[in-house]
């Protein structure tokens, strides 16, 4: 496994967005990715309501997406399967190459690249016709930063959609201490609750960068009743689309 201070070196921007502790993380779990019965299950069971929840908005046949901290591909491999052209961003160099064998094995297209988000819309601004960010905006030191980026990348009238965690009491007990230290759905230091993102700050974050919401959904995940849907309860998982101005 290559350490993560060569990929940084190599194939990073010196300013990337990034925490250095949780690219390491996913990278020590990249083998498990595409295991459903693995550390993470969750995003295996949360993937179709996130893909339910786009299609809402965007049809995927034949359009230009991003999909920004793609991790392993299990989201940007479905979009692409729908008929989207998708391109898969994340800077955890184990993670992409992971992504980039199950793609070859399943047959499907993604072009995966390892790059930091603000470099890339540089790049390629207004190129896109929906850009998504799953389960990554907590994750970062800047979630702002994200958020313009992903603004910039995506062309006027376009979606970004983006599922964090909200900064919660309920988050705190089901989506870190009950999820990560009592029943291990996901590995252990994940998530920090602090870092986690209220549905109020989102969309203000959103507004400042040219968004505008226009929905949002609460993502029910309870692995003891095996109940996986979308509802209007924001307090935990929650999804949030914006459409550029």
């Amino acid at each position: 496994m290559r350490t993560l201070l060569a990929a940084k070196d190599a194939n990073m921007s010196q300013s990337a967005n990034v925490d250095a502790q949780q690219i390491d993380l996913f990278n020590q779990q990249a083998h498990q990715w595409w295991d459903p019965n693995g550390q993470f299950n969750a995003l295996h069971k949360l993937n179709p309501l996130r893909m339910a929840f786009i299609q809402q908005h965007q049809d995927f046949p034949e359009q230009k997406i991003l999909d920004v901290g793609c991790g392993g591909g299990i989201l940007a491999e479905a979009m692409a399967q729908a008929g989207a052209e998708v391109t898969g961003l994340d800077l955890a160099d184990d993670l992409l190459q992971v992504a980039r064998l199950h793609a070859l094995d399943s047959g499907v297209k993604v072009n995966y690249v390892l790059e930091d988000v603000a470099d890339h819309a540089q790049a390629h601004a207004e190129h896109y016709d929906l850009v998504t960010c799953m389960e990554m905006l907590e994750h970062v030191p800047d979630p702002q930063a994200i958020l313009h980026a992903c603004a910039k990348a995506v062309k006027p009238g376009g979606w970004v959609i983006c599922s964090t965690l909200n900064r919660s009491n309920k988050s705190l007990l089901l989506a870190v201490i009950t999820a990560e230290y009592v029943l291990n759905l996901v590995p252990r230091g994940t998530h920090h609750h602090d870092k986690f993102i209220k549905p109020s700050e989102l969309t203000q974050m959103g507004r400042q960068a040219g968004l505008v919401m226009q929905s949002t959904a609460g993502m029910e995940f309870n692995p003891i009743l095996k109940r996986y849907r979308l509802n209007d309860d924001l307090s935990i998982n929650y999804l949030i689309a914006f459409k550029k101005v």
